[in-house]
């Protein structure tokens, strides 16, 4: 029987939303009871960041009705101010907090400032709020600590603690757009306690989320999205990996799974040697990676797993130490003689470090070739037939070559990066976090890829926080801790809690677990 309204802090009901010829929202809806956490998935362009937005007013729906804890309208009239009055509140991914700003001046941002008679900052009285929200969250910070001094489950923990600021009015509901996409496991799990005890006090909590094993873990009700519909909703004691992927891909497109590599498969000799290298965190590290090999990279922030990929490929300038590829010396610091030697790098923020923004998908697949595409002037139909090759062997999802770039969802934008690398054939392939934000579609379209790569003799180094990733891709998974490498766990025991029981601080260097 279904329950009614009533049981619901949040009934959003035959939504649809259209930009231009897409469909983004047809008849979608979305029910939160209260006290509990609901876990929103689906793919890269299924509409759930698409119904986040018409709920909280950024976008205005073409049809639909919402009721948001008894307060009812109309989807298509719906405002930030008016969901604001009814108790709707929304922490979006970009977390919207100033790193140099304390904690009390990133409050009044939003709030304002208090004043004195005489019209200047109250600040004691800013401090005063400030401290009694963060007591009331139980976030062990103050009020004038630094954004940019807090870990990063703290960061999101206060953007919450500021969107619910004023919840002594009444009773709120909490979205949260992909609160981990940028956070390593141990400090997901601190939000989520957190989140957690907030449920428990009858916050009704919204989390849209890329990660399985999150919503099986954290979550009490599981909503799918996908091509703009619900695809299904059920308790996540009902749930289970195969059935959220089934309900994701849909029937007919359920991608294909991963193998690991076949028992005792042979890999080239030692293509890629790392020897004494320190730099940054790095202290006197050694790696070795053989041709064919997928190796992981796993440990806490600042262990120095980004520092490693950033040596090798000639962004980081080590203080000592070598890297050798086939045997010879890269140059320190020369990213050019790096690629021109086969390294590739795919790195961790692709918007800011990877991709053009302003041109064109094809254009953006290109970069990496432009010297066979040059002749004294482009030749613009090749590029077009080499990138319109490359969409459909790595299954971008796109309209056109010519589309922009910014346009494509997550997933297919993290796709064209790792094709224009993979097109030049390169010897050594370096990824940090390479499905970070990615859909499970998306995200096995690129483990195949990278087993692509690597059956053609490519080395390949993965760093990531998902440690059912590294358990997933990896020949072999090394786990820094304190810039040196503490454990060098084989295939044969990878397991994501084998390598989170080695990547937690230990009071001595672990001997290597083969």
């Amino acid at each position: 029987m279904t329950a009614p309204i009533a049981a619901y802090t949040l009934d959003a009901r035959g939504v649809r939303k259209r930009f231009g010829g897409t469909q983004a929202l047809d008849d979608a809806g979305l029910r939160l009871r209260p006290g509990t956490i609901h876990a929103l998935l689906g793919g890269n362009g299924s509409g759930k960041s698409t119904m986040i937005k018409c709920l909280a007013g950024v976008h205005r729906a073409d049809d639909g009705e919402v009721d948001i804890l008894g307060h009812s309208m109309r989807a298509c009239d719906i405002t930030p101010a008016e969901v604001h009055r009814a108790g709707l509140r929304v922490v979006h991914q970009d977390l919207g907090l100033f790193d140099r700003a304390s904690i009390a001046e990133n409050f009044a941002f939003e709030s304002g400032f208090p004043t004195t008679p005489a019209r200047t900052i109250a600040w004691r009285e800013l401090n005063r709020q400030v401290s009694r929200i963060l007591e009331l969250h139980r976030i062990p910070a103050r009020p004038s600590d630094l954004v940019g001094s807090l870990r990063p489950a703290q960061k999101t923990l206060v953007a919450i603690a500021r969107a619910l600021r004023d919840q002594h009015r009444g009773e709120m509901v909490l979205l949260l757009d992909e609160p981990t996409a940028s956070l390593p496991e141990r400090e997901s799990a601190l939000l989520f306690a957190a989140l957690r005890e907030r449920a428990e006090h009858g916050q009704a909590i919204a989390l849209v989320t890329h990660r399985l094993s999150e919503a099986l873990t954290v979550a009490d009700d599981i909503t799918v999205f996908r091509d703009g519909r619900v695809a299904g909703t059920l308790p996540a004691a009902a749930a289970d990996h195969d059935r959220l992927v089934s309900l994701l891909a849909g029937p007919a497109g359920t991608p294909e799974a991963v193998h690991d590599p076949p028992a005792g498969s042979v890999h080239g000799g030692s293509l890629l040697d790392v020897r004494s290298v320190s730099a940054g965190p790095l202290r006197d590290l050694d790696l070795t990676v053989r041709a064919g090999e997928i190796v992981g990279i796993a440990g806490l922030l600042g262990s120095g797993r980004s520092t490693l990929l950033n040596v090798i490929f000639g962004g980081v300038e080590p203080v000592s130490g070598t890297v050798l590829l086939d045997g010879v010396a890269l140059r320190p610091g020369d990213i050019a003689g790096a690629m021109a030697r086969g390294v590739a790098l795919v790195p961790e923020n692709r918007l800011r470090d990877a991709a053009f923004t302003t041109m064109s998908v094809s254009e953006n697949a290109s970069v990496t070739v432009l010297g066979r595409l040059w002749r004294l002037w482009m030749r613009n139909r090749r590029e077009r037939q080499e990138a319109e090759a490359l969409v459909r062997r790595y299954a971008v999802k796109t309209h056109d070559v010519g589309q922009p770039f910014l346009q494509l969802s997550g997933g297919n934008q993290q796709k064209v990066v790792l094709a224009r690398w993979l097109r030049r054939d390169p010897r050594l392939l370096l990824l940090d976090e390479p499905t970070q934000g990615v859909d499970v579609v998306a995200r096995t379209e690129i483990y195949n890829a990278i087993r692509d790569a690597a059956s053609r003799g490519c080395a390949v180094v993965v760093v990531s926080s998902d440690h059912d990733e590294l358990a997933t891709l990896c020949d072999q998974v090394v786990v820094l801790s304190g810039g040196k490498a503490v454990a060098r766990i084989p295939r044969a025991m990878l397991t994501p809690d084998t390598i989170t029981r080695q990547v937690q601080p230990v009071r001595k260097p672990l001997e290597s677990t083969s």
